[in-house]
């Protein structure tokens, strides 16, 4: 039997922390726990999102399609 959690919400960081730096102490938390994580993040500053070259995209409240990410 496989058991999963999904998680949906947000972590607030010191804003010294990268998007890097959280996210390899995420995986280092979850590969401690022999937990395996399959998903996506997305960076989020003043509530919009960084695109991939750090320039602010959508609002994370815009309901349009494009804000699929």
């Amino acid at each position: 039997m496989r058991k999963e959690i999904e998680i949906q919400g947000c972590v607030e960081i010191p804003e010294n922390l990268s998007f890097d730096e959280f996210y390899d102490k995420f995986i280092a938390f979850v590969e401690a726990n022999n937990w395996s994580f399959g998903g996506g993040m997305n960076e989020i500053v003043d509530g919009f999102y960084i695109n991939p070259d750090g320039t602010k995209g959508k609002h994370v409240l815009d309901q349009s399609e494009e804000n699929n990410l």
